[in-house]
């Protein structure tokens, strides 16, 4: 396992609910990128075009994900355990998967953002963000498009990788840590929303618990209606509910 390996991705869709599908791709695999187009099989949402500029206009003459030869190509790829990698992995997996396309491996700079910020200094984490608190160099790359996320993607992983390099040299090893830290849920350390922003969740826990009980239980219900699973923020409130918990 080496950087090699690496497929460097990031996916555009009609939305972010269930029933979200594929409009654009764009990835970077030894050397070579790849972007296009797609016809999904469900209308693009207005609220991702307000995000994204991909209209239903944009896409009405193009083909289908399933069958193209991107398609066929990210099939060949993963097949033999190459790793995607993204920010917010699970996101698109989950939307490769719906288009036939398995993922095994998976690093999420999202989730080694959070885990690199350990005094929790980022007021975000999102991947522009990073890309301007990092001063990240990146040229060609406009935000919400696949194919400039992906140069901007490939940056902070660089970045992420050398500063983690700086304790352990073994590349091997560096790519088998930020595997494990991509396979569990983040312990989220402070609020990026609603009344508390800013504010540490530890800190929360202990003057405002019932809080805490309430998003935990509204995050659960949103899981089980199927809007949205979000197991990162499941996993911390759940930890600082039940701090004697086993996890």
């Amino acid at each position: 396992m080496n950087q090699k390996n690496l497929v460097f991705l990031d996916t555009e869709t009609t939305g972010l609910g269930a029933d979200g599908r594929l409009c654009q791709v764009a990835y970077k695999f030894s050397g070579q990128e790849a972007e296009a187009l797609f016809k999904p099989p469900v209308p693009i949402e207005i609220e991702a075009m307000s995000v994204t500029h991909i209209t239903n206009r944009m896409v009405a003459d193009k083909e289908s994900f399933i069958g193209s030869q991107m398609h066929q190509d990210l099939e060949k790829i993963f097949a033999v355990g190459n790793i995607l990698v993204a920010h917010n992995a699970a996101f698109d997996a989950g939307i490769l998967l719906k288009e036939g396309v398995q993922t095994e491996k998976t690093i999420d700079t999202h989730k080694i953002a959070h885990h690199l910020d350990v005094d929790a200094e980022l007021p975000k984490h999102n991947l522009q963000y990073l890309r301007y608190y990092y001063d990240l160099e990146v040229e060609n790359a406009s935000a919400h498009d696949a194919l400039g996320d992906v140069r901007v993607l490939e940056k902070l992983f660089d970045y992420f990788f050398a500063k983690m390099s700086v304790e352990e040299p073994d590349e091997e090893k560096v790519l088998a840590a930020m595997l494990e830290i991509s396979a569990r849920p983040i312990l989220i350390k402070k609020f990026n929303f609603g009344k508390y922003t800013g504010e540490l969740v530890s800190d929360v826990a202990k003057k405002d618990s019932g809080y805490l009980t309430w998003l935990f239980n509204q995050k659960v219900m949103d899981r089980e209606r199927g809007i949205a699973n979000d197991e990162n923020w499941i996993f911390t409130l759940d930890k600082y509910l039940n701090p004697n918990k086993l996890f």
